[in-house]
C-alpha cells in the first residue's frame, strides 16, 4: 500500500495508466480536484474503498463541494445518505452543461417535464371550467427556458430563477420570459415573499429531483401563491416513503414524503399522477406530477378514484392575481 490507495497495476490501457498516475502524483500534494478524479477512476475500476478514500480527501479539502464529493460518499454508502447539493455544485454542473442542455434532454433523454405539467395544470382546471390563464406565472430552475415556452402562451406575466447564470443567459435570448433573475430558489423566493408578491402558477420541472429537503421550498411557495393560485412540479420517485440518493446523483422522493410536505406547507394535493418524465440509458424513470394549491378550506374539496380532488358544489377555482408589487 501508498499513501494514496493500493500500489498501481496497470489497467492494460496506456492511456488510463497515465491518467491514473498524473491523478496520484497531483492528490499527494493536496490537489482536491485530483483527490476527486482519482475516486473516480478507482470507483470505474471497481476499488471501493480506494474511491471512498479518494473522495474522503476530497471532501475535506473542498468545503464547498464543489465537484460533489459528498454525493459520491453518499452513493457509495458512506457519510449522509442524502447530503444537500451545495450551489457551487449544481452552479458547476449547468454552467459548463449549457451549450448542450436542450439537445441532450429533449434530444437523448426525451425529457417531457414542461408537456406532461401543461397537460396537468390544463386537466385540473378543466376539471373546475377554468381557462388555462395566469396574470403571473413564476419558473423555479427555470434552465434555458423549456418550461416558459411551453406556458408562454398563456401567461401575461413569466418570471424565471436560476442559479447558473449560463443557462439564464440562453432563455434571455429565447426571448420568453418578462424577467429573469440568476439565484438560488430559497433567495429569491425570500426576496419576493418580503415584497409581498403572487402568483397564480408556480412551476418547478425537474428541479426538485436537486432538492433533498423540500420542505422548506414548497412553504416559502407557498406564501407566494395568489388566493387560488398552484404549484405544478415533477419529481423522480421510488417505492419507499423518503427521500433517496440515486445513482445518478439526483434525488428521489417517495409518495408518503411527498404528501407530508406539502401539507405541512399549508397546501393541498390536488394532482399526484405517475409519468415518465425522461429516460436514463434509454429507460424510463420513475416520475411524478403533482400540482396542489392553497389549503383554504379543505372541505370544499373531495377526492376522487383516479387521485385528484375536485370542487363540490359551486365552489370555483379562480386565478387571479393580487398584491403583485415586482
Amino acid at each position: 500500500m501508498t499513501d494514496t490507495g493500493p500500489l498501481f497495476v496497470s489497467s492494460g490501457d496506456l492511456v488510463s495508466d497515465r491518467r491514473y498516475k498524473a491523478a496520484v502524483e497531483l492528490a499527494a500534494r493536496g490537489d482536491s480536484t485530483a483527490w476527486f478524479a482519482l475516486g473516480a477512476i478507482r470507483d470505474r475500476l471497481g476499488d471501493r474503498d480506494g474511491a471512498m478514500a479518494a473522495f474522503r480527501a476530497a471532501s475535506h479539502d473542498d468545503p464547498e463541494d464543489y465537484h460533489g464529493a459528498r454525493l459520491q460518499l453518499a452513493r457509495l454508502g458512506t457519510g449522509a445518505g442524502t447530503p444537500a447539493m451545495t450551489e457551487p455544485y449544481v452552479r458547476r454542473l449547468f454552467d459548463q452543461y449549457a451549450g448542450r442542455y436542450d439537445a441532450a434532454l429533449t434530444e437523448h433523454l426525451h425529457y417531457r417535464g414542461p408537456a406532461l405539467l401543461l397537460e396537468a395544470v390544463t386537466s385540473a382546471l378543466a376539471r373546475q371550467a377554468r381557462p388555462i390563464r395566469f396574470e403571473s406565472l413564476l419558473d423555479l430552475g427555470c434552465g434555458t427556458g423549456l418550461g416558459g415556452a411551453v406556458f408562454r402562451p398563456f401567461s401575461v406575466r413569466l418570471v424565471g430563477v436560476d442559479l447558473s447564470a449560463a443557462l439564464i443567459a440562453r432563455a434571455e435570448a429565447k426571448g420568453d420570459y418578462d424577467r429573469l433573475v440568476v439565484g438560488n430558489l430559497a433567495a429569491f423566493l425570500s426576496d419576493e415573499i418580503a415584497k409581498a408578491a403572487q402568483y397564480d402558477l408556480v412551476l418547478a420541472a425537474d428541479v426538485f429531483v436537486y432538492v433533498n429537503d423540500l420542505a422548506p421550498v414548497l412553504a416559502d411557495i407557498a406564501r407566494v401563491l395568489a388566493p387560488r393560485g398552484v404549484v405544478a412540479f415533477t419529481v423522480e420517485t421510488h417505492s419507499g416513503a423518503g427521500v433517496r440518493l440515486l445513482p445518478t446523483l439526483r434525488f428521489a422522493h417517495g409518495r408518503p414524503y411527498l404528501r407530508d410536505v406539502i401539507s405541512a406547507a399549508g397546501l393541498k394535493l390536488v394532482t399526484l399522477e405517475e409519468a415518465a418524465i425522461r429516460t436514463e440509458k434509454g429507460v424510463p424513470v420513475n416520475g411524478l406530477v403533482l400540482i396542489a394549491g392553497l389549503r383554504t378550506n379543505p372541505k370544499t374539496w373531495r377526492r376522487t378514484r383516479s387521485g385528484h380532488d375536485k370542487p363540490c358544489g359551486t365552489i370555483e377555482f379562480r386565478l387571479t392575481l393580487s398584491k403583485l408589487t415586482q
